[in-house]
């Protein structure tokens, strides 16, 4: 893993983790659904941008280095995005 998307995403995880626990307290607390579901929105939106680091560093690690393979390595690379995306045909 990249260095730096590595200590991002470790980042993110972090935040995430503290985002969760504070649903399920506003849960717990039986807060104001529409304040339980907007911090719902914010863990999700998070979730999303930790999903972009680890596509990006797959990109540039695995990614890169299947297609440069070629062949099969390649076809299982491409197969690999269209299931991250939910864009599988098969």
């Amino acid at each position: 893993m990249i260095d730096d998307i590595k200590k991002r995403a470790l980042h993110r995880t972090s935040i995430l983790e503290g985002q969760v626990r504070g649903l399920a307290k506003m849960i717990e607390n039986e807060d104001y659904c529409m304040d339980i579901i907007g911090q719902s929105r914010a863990v999700q939106k998070a979730l999303a941008s930790l999903d972009k680091l680890l596509i990006e560093n797959h990109l540039r690690t695995h990614v890169a280095h299947m297609f440069e393979n070629g062949g099969d390595e390649r076809e299982q690379a491409v197969a690999e995005l269209l299931k991250a995306y939910d864009l599988e045909t098969r």
